[in-house]
């Protein structure tokens, strides 16, 4: 009833009202300005309008109410009818996920019945030279081209077929064993079915979801990868040539972004191949070439190390009712032998390339789709996509100042003698243009020459990322400094400003104004306001209140732990999309310690049986508290010239302030800390353990004459491991010696693990006078079987200073009472 045609009515007290077309008209136009009138509002409209005289105003609130209940009823007849074409999508792609899960079974099966039947052959191989690649013992391997390819335009063509076919195998086949990612359940609101490889080269990820996007809209986007992956630096498209089927060859350079300090950034030299099939899906395809003659290549970068994209894509279908079915396929080899071993399961881990590379796709396609169907206006008022370029602004400028590239101006800073954090200044044109001149209220302007980046990596162990990471955004004063906030605001809103003198309490609450999240509240962004107790600090020019914008990713301890970000930047109030913004922040990776399990070669069993039991045993503690991660901490400052080497100092001496208090955060919120005395789990009950630890405790009694282990009844190894200073032992058998084994006091001076301990040698910890020192000391620790050594200063495996306050050395018996190895005892060890 109340209708938009001329045959619509009204009844009110049984009698019934047409509306004329022209009625109907009138009316329509007051409810698109106003759905719900006042009584006021609907009187002037009938003064207004006086077609509507003859209409009683209580009948025009009944035609206002039917009207509203119409367009609640269509809304919802929609919603409805979207949910029903996802659910029917998503059938689809379940059916067909099926149908390959029965193809591996079968599969499978038939491999277990021919071993059964053939134990003696060993391996089961099969050859499909279609996709180049081979399959023995259920497990797919990518056949090396010892060969090189032609890369000549009939060439390129060879390989982008065989690309395609591959990489169809993959998406839809059974070319790789997929398994269901950890925490990933398929339903119409997850954001898709997304797998992980299992058993093959590299490293590989799957994904299948649903996109409101046209496949056309899903290729462009797909296709400008640094507009969706944020560890993307740039892609620029060499050469472009057309195909006889209508298809589009493309040779392209790509650099990635590292992720830490720690490790050099990748890229690659690749083809993409892009194409429509017979049922008119979208393919675009690629692969890395690496081994080519005859064509284009690209030459190694400097700071850069050339990594692999295995056969790869996308996959688009057209959906019924609008959108797109997507399946995506990353395969990398990162060429995990050039980062140090600590870090290296960053890149053997198929779990953290499907979260920052295979699932970043679905969620920007989902948030592109959502801002074009709910274009609103959000915080500060700015539309989505305006926020979505600020985070975008600010993730790029933290992956810079990570990188430091030296063609973006980067140049790096000597060192002050201890390397634990890494200075690097800019002051090229382009960095400027961010730091651009503005005139400040008392006449005077602005005018930072340069910019400055204090940054550091440090190892984290017992800690979840996300954990510690809503810690630091809701707790802002138990690690920074407001003076340096307040510093670094009025660089950006231009005025004279000197540096920062400490002021404890100098700015009081922190007041967090949300702007927006993203699909699945991945990431936020928000305005941080510190509210000073005091009007304006004249000496320094620094603005009474200090605002800050900020985005944080990787805070749902509930949801799969994955790459946690706290990225901020100060602004202005009247803060523009344009300003200029310099970038901070802190970035935790968490390590897959599951590879430290195996250890083959390795000099001593008692470090593999040690680091194995440390992760079964004591098993109340939840899995969670047994995690290892990496955090990359940058600080960015713009400065004037001429104060440069002021500048540097402060951000030296800031960034260790903040890097120690990180760390006593970190230790308050180990789940372990709560748990066994010590905040330290029981090592195993090897029969290695428990003699290296009486050989250790015997040799101490005999040369010092006095107890290193209190006798107090209590297991010699557990005593060992949990004493509070740091002890490592050296095999005697190696030059320069290696360190074989440490106590969990050690492992922290060092920051290392017990299996990647076996890769330090003792001459990596101390500068060059310590081990000149050292190595004339050697024979007298050989010859009198100890030896005391004054406090100074070493570096742990990350390349971080540790003062001690004493050091002794002795040398450990067996039972033979022949040398087994040096034990070195760290007192009252700090990380500077």
């Amino acid at each position: 009833m109340g209708g938009g045609s001329n045959n619509s009515h009204n009844i009110d007290n049984g009698k019934y009202v047409r509306y004329t077309p022209e009625q109907v008209e009138a009316l329509e136009r007051l409810y698109n300005d106003c759905p719900k009138p006042s009584s006021m509002r609907r009187q002037q409209l009938i003064r207004e309008c006086p077609i509507l005289s003859n209409i009683e105003p209580k009948q025009i609130k009944v035609w206002f109410q039917n009207r509203r209940c119409r367009e609640k009823q269509r809304k919802e007849a929609s919603r409805l009818q979207a949910v029903n074409r996802k659910l029917t999508a998503m059938n689809k792609l379940l059916m067909e996920e099926n149908d390959r899960l029965q193809k591996q079974v079968s599969h499978l099966v038939y491999e277990n019945s021919y071993f059964r039947q053939h134990p003696q052959n060993g391996n089961l191989a099969t050859t499909d030279t279609s996709c180049e690649s081979v399959v023995t013992s259920g497990q797919h391997h990518l056949t090396p081209q010892h060969q090189p390819r032609d890369a000549s335009p009939a060439g390129l063509l060879s390989i982008a077929d065989e690309t395609l076919t591959e990489f169809i195998s993959k998406a839809t086949g059974t070319a790789v064993e997929w398994v269901q990612m950890p925490g990933m359940k398929p339903g119409p609101d997850s954001i898709g079915i997304v797998a992980i490889s299992h058993g093959c080269t590299g490293i590989a990820a799957r994904a299948c979801g649903l996109v409101g996007l046209d496949p056309t809209r899903v290729a462009e986007i797909l296709k400008d990868r640094p507009c969706w992956l944020r560890d993307c630096r740039s892609l620029d498209i060499v050469n472009v040539l057309s195909t006889a089927n209508g298809g589009t060859l493309e040779l392209i350079y790509m650099q990635m972004y590292a992720p830490t300090t720690l490790a050099p950034a990748r890229d690659f030299w690749m083809l993409r191949y892009t194409s429509v099939m017979e049922d008119g899906s979208l393919v675009i395809c690629e692969r890395s070439l690496n081994n080519t003659q005859n064509g284009p290549s690209m030459p190694p970068s400097p700071h850069f190390v050339r990594a692999e994209i295995l056969p790869s894509g996308y996959l688009i279908r057209p959906c019924e009712g609008g959108g797109s079915i997507l399946h995506i396929v990353d395969h990398f080899d990162l060429e995990p032998w050039s980062v140090p071993e600590v870090l290296r399961s960053l890149y053997e881990s198929s779990t953290l390339l499907a979260q920052r590379t295979t699932m970043a796709a679905l969620r920007y396609l989902r948030q592109i789709s959502q801002e074009i169907s709910q274009p609103n206006v959000s915080g500060w008022g700015r539309r989505p996509a305006a926020l979505r370029a600020l985070s975008q602004r600010l993730s790029k400028g933290f992956n810079e100042a990570v990188n430091g590239f030296s063609d973006e101006g980067w140049s790096m800073l000597e060192s002050d003698g201890i390397d634990d954090v890494t200075l690097l200044v800019n002051s090229s044109p382009t960095k400027m243009m961010m730091t651009s001149s503005l005139p400040f209220s008392n006449g005077f302007t602005s005018m930072p020459s340069a910019v400055l980046c204090a940054k550091a990596s440090m190892l984290l162990q017992n800690v979840p990322p996300s954990i510690l990471l809503r810690f630091l955004r809701e707790h802002r004063q138990e690690w920074a400094d407001n003076s340096i906030d307040a510093y670094s605001a009025a660089a950006i809103k231009a005025g004279p400003c000197s540096l920062p003198i400490h002021r404890p309490g100098s700015f009081g609450g922190q007041v967090i104004l949300p702007l927006a999240h993203t699909i699945e509240n991945e990431e936020f962004m928000e305005v941080i306001k510190l509210e000073s107790l005091g009007h304006y600090q004249e000496d320094m020019m620094m603005p009474a209140d200090v605002f800050l914008l900020q985005m944080c990713s990787g805070v749902d301890e509930n949801a799969v732990e994955s790459c946690a970000e706290l990225i901020f930047a100060p602004i202005d109030a009247s803060f523009s999309d344009d300003a200029p913004i310099i970038p901070s922040g802190f970035r935790i990776i968490p390590l897959d310690t599951k590879s430290e399990g195996v250890s083959p070669n390795r000099t001593l069993d008692l470090a593999s049986a040690l680091d194995v039991g440390s992760r079964t045993a004591g098993d109340s503690c939840g899995s969670r508290g047994n995690t290892k991660s990496v955090m990359t901490i940058a600080f960015q400052l713009a400065f004037e010239m001429h104060m440069q080497e002021n500048v540097a100092s402060m951000a030296r001496q800031y960034v260790r302030s903040v890097i120690a208090s990180v760390q006593r955060v970190a230790l308050a919120l180990s789940p372990s800390s709560h748990q066994l005395s010590g905040g330290l789990r029981p090592p195993p009950a090897s029969p290695e353990a428990h003699t290296l630890a009486r050989w250790i405790s015997h040799s101490y009694r005999c040369y010092l004459g006095v107890e290193l282990l209190k006798p107090d009844g209590t297991d010699l190894l557990k005593s060992l491991w949990h004493h509070p200073d740091a002890l490592m032992c050296c095999s005697l058998k190696a030059l320069p010696p290696v360190f074989t084994f440490a106590n969990q006091a050690g492992l922290d001076m060092l920051e290392t693990t017990l299996v990647a301990l076996q890769d330090i040698t003792l001459d990596k910890i101390f500068d060059n006078n310590n081990k000149k020192t050292l190595c004339s000391d050697f024979p007298q620790i050989m010859q009198q079987g100890f030896m005391c050594i004054d406090g100074g200063i070493c570096m742990s495996s990350m390349g971080r200073a540790v003062t001690y306050e004493k050091a002794v050395a002795w040398k450990v018996l067996n039972d033979n009472e022949d040398p087994h190895c040096i034990c070195f005892m760290f007192l009252n060890w700090s990380f500077i």
